[in-house]
């Protein structure tokens, strides 16, 4: 079980555990995709980051940054601003095409730009640009190229090259509530003052993530198994629980970033959100500090920005 050591600082009634959460040197890239209306522009934002909730299984991580207006976007039309992640420039670089080739091109009205200023980039119009069969072509705004693409419905625009950046994956923050339906109602605040902070996503469903997972398995075949730690129903058969007594329900929020600051801000926000009565514990996943670049300390982010809020 947890030490009360561990316990050096609450939120109201809510015990923070003095731990870090292990995040990961990603790939991120931003891209903005604009249509006729906004409902067309989530359909393919919808459907670009659907099956993206993990590098594990999905082979990159995605999600819905914002929405924008028509005046925050390139062609003056209503935009979602949409985040991508993976574990090098040249795996994203695949995903990005991919992923616009299928999900974006194929939804009516849209069109597609680079949403990111960098030295790497991918590309990704100047691939997608041979399914016009000759009939493609493009025009230069600036230092970009855009390639225009004959479609049944008119042409679908997209930019040539999506600038790549380094990025952090894998910040987080788990909450521990007494019942299922309270620790939910907790994660459902705090996924909602996470998405306030830009350069940020949250790439499982809705946000929250009930499946966590640890590195290895008893069974060869597997690089990640169940995260028995924080499954309540194994706390009396698991020397390794670290849930407490009175804890029924563990829900995790997974946050990418562009940065680490954006993360670790995602992550103080949302900590101050979930805690509501009847969550024991906020936590945070690692898996010793041996294996991601960024640690992220529950207790220094919200030092750190206690005192900057009192500045």
């Amino acid at each position: 079980m947890i030490d009360d050591w561990r316990i050096l600082m609450k939120i109201k009634s809510t015990e923070i555990v003095d731990t870090f959460a292990e995040a990961f040197k990603m790939s991120g890239s931003r891209i903005i995709i604009t249509a006729e209306s906004k409902q067309w522009a989530m359909a393919a934002a919808q459907s670009i980051t659907g099956f993206a909730t993990s590098v594990i299984g999905c082979k990159c991580e995605a999600g819905i940054e914002k929405e924008l207006s028509a005046d925050e976007t390139p062609d003056n039309r209503p935009g979602i601003s949409v985040l991508i992640f993976a574990m090098d420039a040249d795996g994203l670089g695949k995903r990005l095409m991919e992923r616009v080739g299928q999900c974006v091109m194929t939804c009516p009205t849209t069109a597609c730009f680079n949403g990111l200023e960098s030295d790497t980039t991918a590309i990704v119009g100047g691939q997608l640009r041979y399914f016009g069969d000759g009939h493609q072509s493009s025009k230069v705004l600036g230092k970009q190229r855009l390639w225009r693409i004959p479609v049944m419905d008119g042409e679908f625009v997209v930019d040539e090259r999506f600038g790549i950046q380094d990025a952090v994956g894998g910040g987080n923050i788990l909450i521990l509530g007494k019942d299922q339906k309270t620790t939910l109602r907790a994660a459902t605040a705090a996924t909602k003052a996470m998405r306030e902070i830009d350069g940020v996503i949250l790439p499982f469903p809705n946000g929250v993530v009930r499946s966590g997972s640890k590195v290895g398995s008893k069974y060869k075949a597997l690089i990640a198994s169940s995260n028995d730690a924080y499954c309540p129903t194994l706390r009396t058969v698991s020397s390794e629980s670290l849930v407490p007594e009175g804890v029924n329900c563990v829900l995790e929020i997974v946050i990418d970033g562009l940065s680490e600051e954006a993360v670790a801000e995602a992550m103080h926000v949302g900590l101050h959100a979930a805690a509501k009565p009847g969550i024991k514990q906020l936590s945070a996943g690692n898996y010793g500090g041996n294996l991601g670049q960024y640690h992220l300390h529950l207790n220094k982010i919200l030092e750190a920005r206690e005192a900057s809020n009192q500045s």
